[in-house]
Order: structure tokens, then sequence, then C-alpha cells
């Protein structure tokens, strides 16, 4: 079976159960509770994951974008983004277990995904991170962290969709830990 024709019976509540099967390993308490809010449980968690994973490994897989949007269906936003002096275009969708952040692919000219991560929705206020302890897990994002606590320095993380952060707080130094751009521990 092409595990892309399962597509459309893959949508947006099964992407999230995506993005919480990676959280698990991190933060499984809030994950049971994601998982009740969304009336599901670790089964459905289990299969979701399996069949991303599926799409991802077929021969006749698309190209990440293409995947998303078969997937999420149609981006919220499509926009340019810059990073130094690369351009990316940028497509967000809204990602309902977390309203006031979206899920953001960037693809640089001639389609490849050079990122794809929860950043906070425009309008949407994020945490005032001052010091360590506002640091919550689920609270807050990569760019964030980044921002309040600069300079920061990206560091590779422990597995795919993983991110670390170098940074000082008030109390010292720190070593965040993000899954798909979203804040999970801090582990130094």
């Amino acid at each position: 079976m092409d595990p892309m024709s399962d597509a459309p019976d893959f949508g947006p509540p099964d992407f999230q159960l995506v993005l919480l099967r990676r959280m698990a390993d991190h933060q499984p308490g809030l994950v049971e509770d994601a998982l009740r809010e969304l009336g599901t449980d670790r089964s459905a968690m289990r299969e979701a994951n399996r069949r991303w994973q599926a799409m991802l490994r077929s021969p006749r897989r698309r190209g990440a974008a293409a995947r998303y949007r078969s997937v999420l269906g149609p981006p919220e936003t499509v926009g340019e983004r810059h990073v130094g002096d690369l351009s990316f275009e940028a497509l967000t969708w809204p990602v309902p277990l977390w309203p006031d952040l979206r899920f953001e692919v960037l693809t640089a000219p001639g389609g490849a995904v050079w990122n794809e991560w929860l950043i906070r929705a425009p309008g949407a206020v994020g945490p005032s991170l001052r010091t360590a302890r506002d640091l919550r897990p689920w609270s807050c994002t990569v760019d964030e962290v980044a921002r309040a606590f600069a300079p920061a320095r990206p560091m590779e993380g422990t597995a795919p969709t993983r991110w670390q952060l170098a940074f000082s707080t008030p109390e010292g130094k720190r070593v965040a830990e993000f899954t798909w751009g979203l804040f999970q521990r801090l582990i130094g």
C-alpha cells in the first residue's frame, strides 16, 4: 500500500499526535493531559506516528512541503522569511492543541524544507522570560528563548525534530531542549 494514499485520512488531528509522540519522551504528564483533551490515547498516538513514519520513508514519498500540504491542507499564511542572506518561503498552519502557536515550514528556493517547527502565532503574546524559573514546559519557542537570553547558541538536538539552545540567565549558563520548536526542559 502507498502510504501517501492514506494522506487524505491523515489530517491535522493525527499530525498533533505526531507532535505529541516526540514530546512524550520529555513531558509524559503533559502529553497525557493533551491526549485526554483530544479525546484519544497513547495507542492512537503510536498509530499516528507509525503512519507518519511510513509516509516519510515511502519510496513514492512526496517532498516535505507537499506532504505537509496534503496532511494539513492549505497553509493559513504564506510569506517570506530571511535568515541572514538567505530567503525562505514560510508556510504556517494552526495547531488546535496550541491555539497561540503555528506550525511553520521554511522552504528554500527549489522547495527543499529547511526547518519545520512551532512558532508563536502573529498577535499572540508569549511569556515574559527573565530568569530560568520563567521557562516552563510548552510555554515558549526556540525563538522566544533565544531573544530573551541573547546571545544564545543553537546546538544539535538529541534526535530529529529536537534542538538545543545554550544561553545565560541571571542564574548562570543553561542549555534548553526543544521538540518541534517548543520548550521541553532545561538540561544544563
